[in-house]
């Protein structure tokens, strides 16, 4: 009979293992995962207006539309300031960045809902579906970035604006790439617990709604006089990266180095806490869904 020998130095191509830790989050996979995670961007950019007339055009006519409309409501009616800048430029800023950032939370906060399906079927890191989703916001904003930038050449050259932009537009891909994390992280937090909580994905989107009135998206900071309510709003980690956005372009508004730390601090611990449950809901949540 011949002896059956067995290689001690076998090496596999992939090993399956639960996740023991909060913190065991093999960001490594999702590097060697990197094609899939363009495919996925590339599907979520071209399924969303798939079987629509007007396809991408959309992601130019939604905040154009936004924008009028507070263009209406917020100057013409309630006569809003807008820290002595073209209105329409004011609010495309604004809706241009928190655009980005509700896709962000709200795509990536149904995530096991959404995809519990070819969770359960076939291996692979299950962030590389929010990561690509908020990777394929990037395009729509891009766009959308476009447009003002057109807006903004076309006030900066041909009217008496008081726009005075610096070297902060260097920053914008930091505020750009903060506000990704941020919505990421407040994503996939609630993505972990709509596992259980249902409701969760329900309040989601009135949620997002109800923060943008809470952060200076319609308004400039310097319009809140209450040291109180300034102080509250100044809490919120969106309300650096809006106006750090605005004053990039503008040169006016309430802008800090301090807020902008205070704001990547929150950011990193949100998203830190996300990856935590993310990693920790995803051994058991085919049991929930």
């Amino acid at each position: 009979m011949q002896e059956k020998h067995t290689d001690k130095h076998e090496h596999w191509t992939e090993v399956i293992s639960a996740r023991s830790s909060w913190f065991d989050l093999r960001l490594d996979e999702l590097w060697r995962y990197r094609d899939l995670v363009m495919l996925f961007v590339w599907r979520d950019f071209v399924a969303q207006y798939k079987q629509t007339i007007l396809g991408p055009i959309w992601h130019i006519i939604q905040p154009l539309l936004t924008t009028l409309t507070f263009l209406v409501v917020f100057t013409n009616i309630a006569q809003i300031p807008t820290d002595s800048q073209p209105p329409l430029l004011f609010y495309m800023a604004g809706v241009t960045i928190w655009g980005y950032f509700s896709k962000c939370i709200t795509s990536t906060s149904t995530t096991f809902i959404t995809n519990a399906a070819i969770f359960g079927k076939v291996y692979f890191p299950r962030l590389t579906v929010p990561v690509s989703t908020v990777l394929s916001g990037l395009i729509a904003f891009a766009i959308q970035l476009g447009v003002f930038l057109l807006f903004y050449l076309y006030y900066y050259f041909f009217t008496e604006s008081n726009l005075q932009p610096n070297l902060w537009l260097l920053a914008l891909p930091l505020f750009l790439a903060l506000m990704g994390i941020l919505g990421l992280g407040v994503g996939i937090i609630i993505s972990a617990l709509t596992t259980k909580y249902r409701d969760l994905s329900l309040l989601v989107t009135f949620g997002v709604q109800l923060l943008m009135y809470a952060t200076p998206v319609i308004y400039p900071l310097s319009a809140i006089k209450s040291e109180k309510w300034r102080f509250i709003l100044e809490l919120n980690p969106t309300t650096p990266l809006i106006e750090g956005f605005r004053y990039a372009f503008f040169g006016t508004g309430s802008f800090t180095v301090y807020q902008l730390g205070y704001c990547t601090v929150i950011t990193l611990v949100l998203f830190l806490i996300g990856l935590g449950m993310f990693h920790k809901v995803e051994k058991s949540f085919m049991d929930t869904v």
